[in-house]
């Protein structure tokens, strides 16, 4: 288990770097080379001193100034180094980790949004991808330089004087200590902001998908106070989290200076004692300690935080491996006999089925309604067709081929699914129509023409642009521009899930006129209206009853049957 999440966070991982190798080296370069720096300041300041000072064989002030300068010069080259190379590697790193995590999201299955919170997905991108630019990327360059600022730090202390290095490091212990006992702590404060901010996310998606509801129901207090209890988790756990900090720092800082202090007083004696520590030793030794004691402090906090930063990438490395469909068998793009359910029996959860023993046939260019009262598994038996759920018993066959072992490219290549919510982007008429992609004019006309759009784009132009999600359309339009998306794709099966439910009647009439005209396409129409006219139209007629077929055949077979169907006709009228 824990190879196959290594495994899982390598595939993320390795986005930061791919063909970003060379910029990662130079800005690693630069990190390198800024922390040596640091200790060649250090030598220079502890020359400078022992040269006024008078100590013997220390440097003249000549070389001195050319030290200086040597400084500046390799201050002014590593930043501008750091300029070029450091924000580039992390643009395109975390371009190409979202990228590759949005293109990852895109392979789940169509039911995936109905059981899983995708509030989750928007933190992920949101708040959690910026822990993860901050945590992981970012801090990978400071534990490197806090690294090589203590190694380089106490090999320096050794050559000076290894007394006072013993003595140094006996101070040590108390930083060490305290870094060791309150480090793992920001990983869990860091999750808790993860989980906080999720909440808040999903329920101000909730209050946004719901506006119009909350509005006529006046529930306006009701779900600010929701919001507010979310917020306040959320502002709450990063409080904790700077206090934690606070905490830590401060008893970092004391413990710093303690050893900092320490060390000068130990040090002062040594001097005084003709033990060979001069002026400029001593003072290099307290900026070598502080070299030693910052990453001392610092390194479990930065550590605990790319820790952190892991547990988001894995997070939502198992949330995008989680219900992926597994490729499978390409099937021809034509649909020649049509489409078989053999003993076909689903529920959402065990031992609740929804639908029970299901066996029809929908014939090769043939159109077919599906009846029945609310929660009878009309939708349900839609979602099966799409494939959106593949722990079901019996069989479903399209030409033959068992649709759990068709692939996703292929079986979306022939099916297309208009549901009673259609989604427009904030696009143009004709964005929304090809779906972004290139099509020649003469099949786009076609199904402007085909689908009834003709009006709408005489009226306002293909390049109107619709609005969030259609917001600029009626909803009569959005259902004509579903229609038009799916016979531009030329798909060979269109299934109709109550695409009529919130339309007016004239509206509704349109739209299930236009589905029904179109030719050569297998139509599966789940519906509410029972209008006569329209069902009059349909090659077979299929009703549903908890779950069970309970008749099947023409609107005259049906009616002259006085069955179930008949029952819902009649009270219909």
């Amino acid at each position: 288990m824990k190879n196959k999440l290594k495994a899982e966070r390598k595939k993320y991982t390795t986005q930061f770097y791919q063909k970003n190798y060379i910029t990662f080296l130079i800005a690693l370069f630069a990190t390198l080379l800024t922390a040596a720096l640091n200790l060649w300041i250090a030598w220079v300041m502890q020359q400078m001193i022992d040269s006024i000072s008078g100590v013997p064989g220390s440097l003249n002030l000549s070389v001195l100034s050319w030290c200086v300068a040597e400084v500046i010069v390799a201050i002014i080259m590593l930043k501008g180094i750091s300029y070029y190379s450091k924000p580039r590697f992390m643009k395109i790193a975390m371009t190409q980790y979202k990228d590759f995590a949005f293109h990852k999201l895109t392979k789940k299955s169509i039911s995936t949004f109905n059981v899983e919170n995708t509030a989750n997905y928007i933190s992920a991108f949101s708040n959690d991808a910026t822990t993860i630019e901050n945590g992981y990327l970012e801090m990978q360059f400071n534990i490197l330089a806090n690294a090589i600022t203590l190694i380089g730090a106490l090999v320096m202390m050794i050559a000076y004087s290894p007394i006072m290095t013993i003595v140094a490091c006996l101070f040590f212990v108390l930083p060490i200590g305290v870094s060791y006992i309150t480090g793992n702590r920001i990983e869990k404060a860091e999750r808790t902001i993860s989980e906080k901010n999720s909440e808040l996310v999903a329920t101000l998606k909730d209050s946004l998908s719901g506006f119009s509801v909350i509005k006529s129901f006046k529930a306006e207090n009701a779900i600010s106070g929701l919001f507010t209890k979310s917020n306040t988790a959320v502002e709450q756990a990063k409080c904790n989290k700077r206090k934690l900090v606070t905490i830590i720092s401060g008893l970092a800082g004391v413990a710093g200076v303690t050893a900092q202090l320490g060390t000068f007083l130990v040090g002062a004696f040594l001097a005084l004692s003709g033990w060979g520590i001069t002026p400029g030793i001593l003072i290099v030794f307290i900026d070598l300690t502080a070299n030693v004691i910052n990453p001392i402090r610092e390194l479990p906090e930065q550590l605990a935080s790319k820790k952190a930063a892991i547990a988001l990438i894995d997070k939502l490395a198992d949330s995008l491996e989680g219900n992926v469909r597994e490729e499978g068998t390409h099937i021809p793009k034509q649909l020649g006999n049509g489409i078989t359910l053999k003993n076909v029996t689903f529920g959402y959860e065990a031992n609740c089925n929804i639908l029970h023993d299901i066996n029809t046939t929908f014939g090769a260019g043939k159109k077919y309604a599906i009846v029945g009262a609310s929660g009878s598994g009309k939708s349900t038996l839609l979602n099966l067709l799409m494939a959106s759920h593949g722990n079901y018993c019996g069989e479903i066959c399209y030409d033959g081929y068992e649709v759990k072992d068709i692939s996703s490219e292929s079986l979306y290549d022939i099916v297309s699914m208009i549901q009673q919510n259609v989604f427009v982007f904030n696009a143009s008429i004709r964005d929304n129509i090809t779906m972004f992609h290139e099509f020649p004019k003469s099949e786009v006309d076609r199904a402007i023409e085909l689908s009834g759009l003709s009006k709408l784009i005489a009226d306002r132009g293909e390049d109107y642009l619709c609005g969030e999600n259609g917001s600029g359309l009626s909803g009569g339009e959005k259902q004509r521009i579903s229609i038009a998306r799916s016979l531009l794709k030329k798909s060979q099966v269109l299934l109709v899930d109550e695409a009529t439910a919130a339309l007016d009647a004239e509206t509704a009439y349109q739209v299930s006129n236009a589905i029904l005209s179109l030719n050569d396409i297998t139509s599966i129409v789940v519906t509410h209206s029972l209008d006569e006219g329209l069902l009059r139209q349909y090659d077979g007629i299929i009703t549903l009853k908890n779950g069970s077929i309970v008749e099947t055949g023409t609107f005259d077979e049906l009616i002259a049957g006085k069955g179930y169907f008949y029952s819902l006709f009649t009270i219909s009228q």
